[in-house]
This record gives C-alpha cells, sequence and structure tokens, in this order.
C-alpha cells in the first residue's frame, strides 16, 4: 500500500530531523509531506535539505501562515494527484508517537479509518490540564451522540 504522512510545519526546525528519523524507523517504506506555511525559523529550508538526502520526504512550501486545516488539505489534494493509498496525519511536535505507525499501518489494510485516540486504553493527554481533558472529552462525547458515530475521539489528529 502506497502510503505518505502529512505533516504541517510552522517553526518547527528542532523536531523535523528527529521526527523523521522516527518515521522510517517504524515505517521505512512510508513516504513524508512536509506541509511548510514560511517557517521564519528556517523549517521549510531544512526540510528541503533533508529531501536531498532522502527522496521519501517531500517538501510543499506556502507562502503564508494558512493554518493546520488549509496545510492537511493541501497535502491530501498531493497525496490524491501523486496516486497514494493512504494518507496519515501527524504533528511535528512529537505529541504524535511514531511508535504506532506499525499499528496504524497493519489497520488501514483492513479499513477505511485508523484513528489514535486519546481516550480509549493506552491512550493519555500527559501535558493537558484537567479543564482541558474535561472540556476535551466532554465535546467528543456530545459529538458522539449528537452524530451517532462509533468513534472514541472525533477530534483526535492522528489518523489514516
Amino acid at each position: 500500500m502506497k502510503t505518505i504522512i502529512i505533516i504541517p510545519t510552522y517553526n518547527e526546525i528542532d523536531n523535523v530531523r528527529p521526527l523523521l528519523q522516527e518515521i522510517f524507523l517504524y515505517a521505512p517504506d512510508t513516504d513524508v509531506l512536509i506541509v511548510d506555511d514560511n517557517s521564519p525559523d528556517g523549517t521549510g529550508q531544512l526540510a528541503d535539505e533533508i529531501h536531498d538526502e532522502d527522496p521519501r520526504v517531500r517538501v510543499m512550501h506556502r507562502t503564508e501562515k494558512a493554518g493546520l486545516g488549509k496545510a492537511y488539505i493541501a497535502g491530501f489534494k498531493y497525496a490524491i494527484e501523486h496516486g497514494y493509498d493512504a494518507a496519515f496525519e501527524m504533528d511535528a511536535d512529537f505529541s504524535h508517537d511514531p511508535r504506532y505507525l506499525p499499528d496504524f499501518l497493519k489497520a488501514i489494510e483492513h479499513a477505511d479509518l485508523v484513528i489514535g485516540s486519546r481516550y480509549i486504553p493506552g491512550g493519555d493527554t500527559p501535558d493537558w490540564s484537567p479543564l482541558r481533558r474535561f472540556i476535551s472529552g466532554g465535546g467528543n462525547i456530545y459529538a458522539r451522540f449528537l452524530l451517532g458515530i462509533p468513534v472514541h475521539d472525533c477530534t483526535a489528529g492522528y489518523r489514516c
């Protein structure tokens, strides 16, 4: 299965190289698309250098900070246009642990959607305040019942 991991970046220069090393440790046959929003810290330039070293890394430069949602939309369009079978969403700040990528890759072979949930056994939100956990968890319960979908984490950003 041809897969790509979409990683939006803005000022993530310290995380890009270590994150890519971790990704390729656990998922060596995937490609990665860095979608950089013109980071003033040089993230985009570093991504270009890494691309020159490793053809699995692609880089999309955007001229302004247009937001996470638009970065993912641009990445999904790229994935469709380039014939990928599956596209992952992953944050650049290590909040989505690459060690779960093999589980995602195995699960997506027999599913339409795979979500890394914070609200099932093994999920966690270690850096969140109790108020943030309450609001997020409550919002997800509300969305599950309102939309009638059997998903524990409707707002998870780690998914394929």
